[in-house]
């Protein structure tokens, strides 16, 4: 699956000639940003290659949101947890949570 504007690299999807991962852009439409919007975060884009790259995801939308969904799935099976990665820092937002929640309480 390949257009004008979107090539297959790596194992994932980018606004063709880019190092720009068309799932930016999507998340970004998808959250209701306007291609111009977009733009904004993504200056190095050109306005069409943001329009083909949603053109892009509207025609092979089912295949574009599995993809999106394994990877994240991917990404998250294979995540260190904080909590093992780095027990001080995982023990140090426990506490400020802990703080932050008996802060909520006191009236």
């Amino acid at each position: 699956m390949q257009s004008e504007y979107i090539e297959q690299r790596n194992g994932g999807y980018y606004i063709a000639g880019t190092p720009i991962s068309l799932d930016s852009v999507v998340y970004s439409f998808n959250e209701g940003q306007s291609p111009e919007a977009i733009q904004e975060d993504f200056p190095s884009l050109k306005r069409a290659q943001i329009y083909g790259a949603i053109a892009f995801y509207l025609d092979h939308q089912t295949e574009i949101d599995q993809y999106l969904v394994d990877t994240h799935r991917e990404f998250e099976g294979s995540a260190i947890r904080l909590e093992q990665a780095n027990p001080a820092l995982w023990e140090k937002i426990q506490r400020a949570k802990a703080e932050a929640a008996l802060g909520e309480r006191r009236p």
